[in-house]
């Protein structure tokens, strides 16, 4: 569904514009609600559901046994801080501040499409990473047999 990357300005609000690309997209197929959260793996990085999409991760993490403190983490992190917002007349969301400050996000940001959802990245966490290269020994089985 979503696949691309877009630089993204943050407007003194928090708000950042949808790019004209995915609007169409998020209004028919998401029906104008998208779900914000922090990405649990990455700083710097928070995710973007299609509203319907989100309700099955948000079912999956919820169903997770809560003995374990990872578990109880992701759920803090994903289910907690879960923020339904929806683009204004001008296709604007509101970024909550909490996330936009732990995520580092401030004037200038990376959105990028991931099939299933967009991620939100501060302009220098996306640098830092994309920067990375995959060594060898961190290609996995399911890696290697790709034809790039």
């Amino acid at each position: 569904m979503f696949q691309g990357e877009t630089a993204i300005t943050v407007d003194d609000k928090g708000r950042l514009a949808i790019p004209t690309a995915y609007r169409e997209l998020v209004a028919g197929e998401c029906a104008n609600r998208l779900v914000i959260t922090y990405n649990p793996f990455e700083p710097g990085c928070l995710w973007l559901f299609p509203h319907a999409e989100w309700e099955q991760v948000r079912d999956q993490v919820n169903a997770l046994p809560k003995v374990k403190a990872a578990h109880r983490d992701m759920q803090m992190k994903l289910v907690g801080a879960a923020a339904v917002v929806e683009p204004d007349g001008a296709a604007r969301v509101l970024l909550p501040a909490s996330q936009r400050a732990a995520a580092g996000i401030e004037k200038k940001a990376v959105l990028l499409g991931m099939g299933n959802k967009f991620e939100l990245w501060s302009e220098q966490a996306h640098l830092a990473k994309i920067r990375q290269s995959i060594g060898e020994d961190e290609i996995t089985a399911e890696m290697a047999v790709l034809r790039l």
